[in-house]
């Protein structure tokens, strides 16, 4: 009898274990989880530590409100480092965790690599700074924050050619060169739209110079074509590291025309031992200035300063944005954090093509059910150390 009081016992124990654990599993689970990747460590940290910095701020507020329904937002961002392989695990490990949703990946390449994982398990996915048209085609799940790579190539050559840029001396700029990397698919994309777009605007495309990723450290070559050439303005589809390289090198040279590059160029003042004098004047198509003057940018900026001292760039506001964008289309579907990954993707995928959205990055943005999003480019300079509107 003592034996069985006692089995008994310890039967009813690991059962109310047992319980105990269910039950902090379940308390765990009654929150959004939302994922993020990207690259928080190596080249492209700046891009990724952003994005983690902005979506954190939002999720911040949103908890701070209520939640979403009364159920609180859990974050997680994992590093990738800038690689697809990487970026893929990253996802899997989130999966594990417990993720519904993904905010991500920060790249394109990388974004492209986990869309094919998301599409099979139909979990809604909204990226808020993969811009290549790769990232979205053929997967209904996928959607975009910033512009396409297509647009800001044609936002460019709209720009130079229609807004004009003046070369120094006050002259405006005819004579165009480009160099971009012919092995990403963000500057290839954004190249060929430019090609296309520049030909009937009012400038000459002189040169053209591509390089790859296995050459990304030596520019002598293409700066001496695009010199050779007279190009006052120099066209950089690229990512700010390289971009970097190119204004040294250019001034090693004695070669000074105007920059002009898309969003990759935004982090430039930040590339570490770079003299950031030489980036004076540079101009760059974002959908984010933080000089605006409106009270939601402020807010952000100044809460943004607060946490980690620094100005935000456009890549923690598209991440501040997609936060709240998924806060609207999750209240705008009535879904819930209890539905199956599949219904929730489900539920959001129809939700983002019925609403619009104003946030830091951009007025009465819409979604097509493709995964674009429909939204205005702006420009802004370098001028002082600092970004600043045009």
């Amino acid at each position: 009898m003592k034996k069985f009081r006692k089995l008994f016992s310890l039967t009813m124990v690991a059962v109310m274990a047992m319980g105990v654990l269910s039950s902090c599993g379940n308390d765990a689970r009654d929150t959004f989880m939302i994922g993020g990747i990207g690259p928080l460590t190596g080249g492209a940290a700046v891009y990724g530590i952003s994005v983690r910095n902005g979506a954190q701020i939002a999720v911040d507020e949103i908890n701070a409100t209520g939640g979403i329904n009364g159920k609180e937002i859990e974050f997680n961002m994992q590093d990738d480092e800038l690689d697809a392989e990487r970026s893929v695990n990253a996802y899997n490990s989130l999966k594990d965790w417990g993720m519904n949703i993904l905010m991500g990946t920060v790249t394109s390449g990388c974004c492209v690599a986990v869309a094919a994982h998301t599409a099979a398990d139909n979990m809604f996915q909204l990226t808020p700074s993969a811009s290549s048209v790769s990232v979205i085609e053929g997967n209904d799940n996928v959607f975009q924050v910033c512009f396409t790579d297509p647009n800001q190539g044609i936002g460019a050559a709209d720009y130079i050619g229609q807004v004009g840029v003046y070369a120094d001396g006050g002259e405006l700029v005819s004579r165009v060169a480009v160099i971009y990397d012919s092995s990403d698919v963000y500057s290839s994309g954004i190249y060929e739209k430019f090609i296309t777009a520049a030909a009937g605007q009012p400038f000459d495309v002189v040169a053209v110079e591509a390089f790859t990723g296995d050459s990304k450290s030596d520019f002598s070559v293409q700066l001496q074509i695009a010199r050779n050439a007279d190009a006052q303005l120099v066209f950089l589809p690229i990512y700010y590291n390289e971009a970097a390289l190119i204004l040294t090198q250019a001034a090693a040279m004695d070669y000074f025309p105007v920059f002009f590059g898309c969003d990759g160029l935004d982090g430039i003042l930040g590339v570490e031992n770079f003299d950031t004098s030489l980036a004076e004047g540079v101009i760059l198509l974002t959908p984010f200035v933080a000089d605006a003057d409106d009270a939601r940018t402020q807010a952000f900026v100044a809460e943004y300063q607060r946490r980690h001292g620094e100005i935000p760039n456009q890549f923690a506001a598209n991440a501040y944005d997609a936060i709240y964008i998924i806060r609207d289309i999750i209240l705008h579907s009535g879904a819930t954090y209890t539905m199956s990954i599949s219904d929730l993707g489900n539920a959001l995928k129809k939700a983002i093509t019925e609403i619009s959205f104003t946030g830091l990055t951009g007025d009465n943005m819409t979604w097509r059910s493709t995964g674009e999003v429909n939204k205005i480019p702006k420009a802004m300079i370098i001028r002082g150390g600092v970004y600043i509107g045009l």
